[in-house]
C-alpha cells in the first residue's frame, strides 16, 4: 500500500472537524418514501431493485465512506507508479504516499465541511451496495447561514440524492457505463516516477506549461494528459446529465410541495457561489468547479429539453449510452435534440 491512508483519515477528521450531533426533523425513511414516489411519478423511470434506506451521518461516517471508495480506486493505480525505480523505490514510495495522504486528506476533509447528501455509490466494485446519506451538521448548518427551514431544505436535497437513487437503479445500463469509462481512464494513466526528475528542480518553462494546463482544463486534466481527455470528457458529460438530471427533477418535484422553492433555489445558488479567492483556487485545482459547472450545464439542458418535448423526450437519453448527450451538446440542446429526433415522440 503506498498511500498512508490512515494519515489520510487523520488529516480529513482534522479539516472537517466534529460539530456537535444534530436529530434530523420528522421521519427520514417516510420522508425519502415519498420522494422516491414523487420523483420515479415524474421521471418515468422504474427502479428494478428497492432504494437504499436513508442513513442521518456525521461529517466522521461520511469521510469513513468515501475515503474508503477512494482507496479502492487509487491504490491499483499508485502502485503502478514505481515498478522500476530499483533500490530507490521504499523511500520514494514512502515519501509520495505521505504526501498524497496529506492532499487527499486535506481536500476530503474541506469537502466533507460543504456536503449536505450523497448518494454512495462505489463504481468499481458492483458487489458494494448503494447508500443514501445525509450529512446532519452539514445540513443544520445549510439552513441557519442560508436562513432556510430545515424540514424544507431536507426535503429539497432528499429530491436531488433519491432521484440519483432513481436513475442507477431504473436506468441498468448506467453504473456499468460509468463504471467501463472510469475504468478505461484508470488503465490509461501511466504513473510512473522518474528519479532523475524527482531529484531536479522544474524548469520555468515546466512551471509555465503546468500553469497554462491547470488554467485551461484544471488539474485532472494535467495529469490525464491530452490523449486521455476525450475518456475525462466523456466522464464529465455523462456526470453532468446525471447531476442536472437531479437538479431539473429537485425543482420539479418541490414545485407546489415546497411552499419557499425560489427561495431555496436563490440560497443555494448563492452558497454555490459564495467562495473566497482561495477556496476557489482550491477548486480548480482539484477539478471540483468542473462539478459545479455540471450542475449548471446539465440543468439547463435539461429544462430547456424538457420544455421543448416533456420529460418523455429527455428520457431518451436514458434509452441507450449511444443517444447521451456529448459536451458540445450539453452546451447546445438544439443539437442534441436533432441528432436524436424521435418521429414518434416529435411528430404529433
Amino acid at each position: 500500500m503506498m498511500v498512508d491512508w490512515n494519515l489520510a483519515r487523520r488529516l480529513a477528521d482534522q479539516v472537517a472537524g466534529s460539530p456537535p450531533a444534530v436529530a434530523l426533523p420528522g421521519d427520514l425513511a417516510a420522508r425519502c418514501d415519498d420522494a422516491a414516489t414523487r420523483v420515479a411519478a415524474y421521471t418515468k423511470l422504474t427502479p428494478a431493485s428497492p432504494l437504499p434506506p436513508p442513513e442521518a451521518v456525521d461529517r466522521h461516517l461520511w469521510l469513513e465512506l468515501n475515503l474508503a471508495g477512494l482507496q479502492a480506486t487509487l491504490d491499483p493505480v499508485l502502485e503502478r507508479a514505481l515498478p522500476s525505480a530499483g533500490p530507490a523505490a521504499g523511500p520514494i514510495r514512502a515519501a509520495a504516499g505521505a504526501v498524497i495522504a496529506a492532499e487527499v486528506g486535506g481536500l476530503s476533509g474541506y469537502l466533507g465541511r460543504r456536503v449536505l447528501g450523497q448518494y454512495e455509490l462505489q463504481l468499481l466494485d458492483p458487489d458494494y451496495p448503494p447508500r443514501l446519506l445525509f450529512v446532519a451538521p452539514n445540513l443544520a448548518e445549510a439552513a441557519s447561514s442560508l436562513d432556510a427551514d430545515l424540514d424544507e431544505l431536507l426535503s429539497w436535497v432528499a429530491f436531488h440524492e433519491v432521484t440519483h437513487a432513481v436513475q442507477f437503479a431504473g436506468v441498468g445500463w448506467l453504473r456499468p457505463h460509468v463504471a467501463g469509462m472510469l475504468t478505461e481512464l484508470l488503465d490509461a494513466l501511466e504513473v510512473k516516477v522518474d528519479l532523475k526528475a524527482v531529484l531536479s528542480l522544474p524548469s520555468l518553462d515546466d512551471l509555465r506549461a503546468f500553469a497554462e494546463g491547470v488554467r485551461e482544463g484544471g488539474l485532472v486534466n494535467v495529469v490525464a494528459g491530452p490523449e486521455r481527455r476525450a475518456i475525462v470528457e466523456r466522464i464529465q458529460s455523462v456526470m453532468a446529465l446525471v447531476e442536472g438530471h437531479a437538479e431539473h427533477v429537485m425543482d420539479a418535484v418541490g414545485e407546489g410541495v415546497l411552499p419557499n422553492l425560489p427561495a431555496l433555489r436563490s440560497a443555494m445558488n448563492r452558497r454555490r457561489a459564495d467562495r473566497s479567492p482561495l477556496v476557489r483556487l482550491l477548486e480548480r485545482l482539484i477539478g471540483l468547479d468542473m462539478k459545479l459547472a455540471q450542475y449548471d450545464t446539465g440543468k439547463a439542458f435539461c429544462d430547456a429539453v424538457v420544455a421543448d418535448g416533456g420529460i418523455d423526450r429527455l428520457n431518451v437519453a436514458w434509452s441507450d449510452p449511444s443517444l447521451l448527450p456529448s459536451a458540445a451538446e450539453l452546451k447546445d440542446p438544439a443539437q442534441w435534440l436533432g441528432r436524436t429526433r424521435v418521429p414518434a415522440l416529435t411528430d404529433g
